[in-house]
């Protein structure tokens, strides 16, 4: 399966963007989703997920509460809704998706078996 997020872009503080993570090669809808973030000269860092029916969602601490994921089966896509940005947002976002069926730690990146290519977000002060 091939990732492909997009929606990135430049905004001020305390904006909101919506990034999109669309698949394509073959549906991904039984695949829990994440989104990940890797600023420059720093870590990827885990931001979200969300399990394969969209019941279950996972946040870092850092995001809960401004950000939103969610999926859309019907379009083999899962969004990110990310408001009340600050500077400390910016980075590349990735999403990624693991093809575990069973219990897995979202926040571990080497769970995702697919990754996406990263769309900038930046946000200024």
């Amino acid at each position: 399966v091939q990732l492909q997020a997009c929606g990135g872009g430049l905004v001020q503080a305390g904006g909101s963007l919506r990034l999109s993570c669309a698949a394509s090669g073959r549906t991904f809808s039984d695949n829990p989703t994440g989104w990940f973030r890797q600023a420059p000269g720093k870590e990827r860092e885990f931001v979200a997920a969300i399990s394969w029916t969209g019941v279950s969602t996972f946040y870092a601490n850092s995001v809960k509460g401004r950000f939103t994921i969610s999926r859309d089966n019907a379009k083999n896509t899962v969004y990110l809704q990310m408001n009340s940005l600050k500077p400390d947002d910016t980075a590349v976002y990735f999403c990624a998706a693991t093809t575990k069926s069973g219990s897995y730690s979202p926040q571990i990146k080497s769970e995702y078996d697919y990754w996406g290519q990263g769309t900038q977000v930046t946000v200024s002060s």
